[in-house]
């Protein structure tokens, strides 16, 4: 199920010759104040990339606005609340206000106004886009107006929070990633990293971001950042795989921290044959009944971003999540770097 696309300059739509995925990422200021802001040589190194350049860099402008908020919900004492999840923000932070105030989550101020409502974000807060720091300062501040309200909002640990930590961390440090020459600060810069965003980045989102977990459960659905099964060289429980995750971001090794960015950064293990199989590996050692996900944007699933001859398309079309590999998973990034959709959605999906 594929469900506008936003509106705005396109400097070129990237074919499928532009998505050149390594082999380890293969699967079998804004001037005034924004509400989300707590406080104001192309080629890579020789023999290396370090995640393919997957996505285009689209400066939007501004071209979304908060719409009007929906009535809060009335919910009874003790209920729990709806659950909503996030797909990759990228820094987005206008359209992820917009996005939230459709669907009653936040009011005008782009405050929380959604009671008990349970909101998870799928990772990907900073890079491509011009405001990082600005989406995970709302996040931070959403997640304690949540709480206050008798609902939370949480966030999953994307690829793009290791690589900001990896770069900010070691930054031109040599790392061992078995294809060369790496480092954390050429693979940040060569995936989008904004130096805006290091110049703000301060202890306290270093300190939120390292604390994510990479999975959980919640009813029925296994939320998780990537479409891989990388997750289960961490642990055979969601308890194991986000201990094992937090430990090696404790132990400040550079070597550790890029193998783990680089197993989260595989992508596609549920789009082709066996794809609905590896689904349902992760969900008989994790649990859940289908697994969302972001990372992996739904035009590069569906195929419909270029063309193998190299002729650009249309801008991607995405008005919804896509629910694949035999309806057991459902990726949630509408592809916003690239001119798609940042989405918002409720869970359970309607029949």
């Amino acid at each position: 199920m594929t469900q506008g696309a936003g509106q705005g300059p396109v400097v070129r739509t990237a074919t499928l010759r532009d998505f050149r995925v390594p082999p380890y990422a293969q699967a079998p200021l804004s001037p005034l104040p924004h509400p989300g802001n707590v406080a104001a040589g192309d080629e890579p190194p020789e023999g290396y990339t370090p995640t393919a350049r997957d996505l285009p860099v689209i400066n939007r402008g501004d071209t979304v606005q908060v719409r009007t908020v929906p009535e809060p919900r009335q919910v009874a004492d003790g209920e729990r609340g709806p659950l909503y999840v996030v797909g990759d923000v990228h820094g987005y932070l206008d359209e992820l206000l917009a996005a939230l105030g459709e669907q009653g989550l936040v009011d005008a101020d782009g405050h929380w106004a959604a009671g008990n409502t349970r909101l998870w974000f799928l990772g990907d807060f900073t890079d491509r886009g011009p405001d990082g720091i600005g989406v995970i300062d709302l996040v931070m501040r959403l997640s304690a107006e949540a709480a206050a309200a008798g609902g939370y909002c949480k966030a999953l640990m994307g690829n793009h929070e290791l690589l900001l930590i990896g770069a900010k961390r070691f930054g031109d440090t040599p790392v061992n990633s078995g294809a060369g020459t790496a480092t954390f600060q050429a693979a940040w810069l060569l995936n989008g990293g904004q130096k805006t965003d290091m110049e703000r980045l301060q202890d306290v989102h270093l300190q939120w971001m390292a604390r994510l977990d990479a999975v959980v459960e919640e009813d029925g659905h296994l939320l998780m950042h990537s479409d891989t099964t990388a997750y289960l060289d961490y642990g055979s429980t969601i308890e194991d795989v986000n201990d094992t995750v937090h430990a090696i971001l404790t132990r400040h090794d550079a070597d550790e921290c890029w193998d783990l960015f680089r197993k989260l950064t595989k992508r596609f293990a549920f789009r082709d044959e066996g794809g609905a199989e590896a689904v349902r590996e992760l969900m008989s050692t994790y649990g859940g009944r289908r697994v969302v996900h972001g990372h992996s944007p739904i035009p590069y699933l569906l195929g419909e971003v270029g063309s193998e001859d190299g002729e650009d398309s249309a801008r991607p079309a995405v008005d919804g999540p896509h629910v694949y590999a035999d309806g057991l998973a459902i990726a949630m990034d509408g592809g916003v770097t690239m001119a798609g959709k940042l989405l918002v959605v409720e869970l359970p999906l309607p029949d």
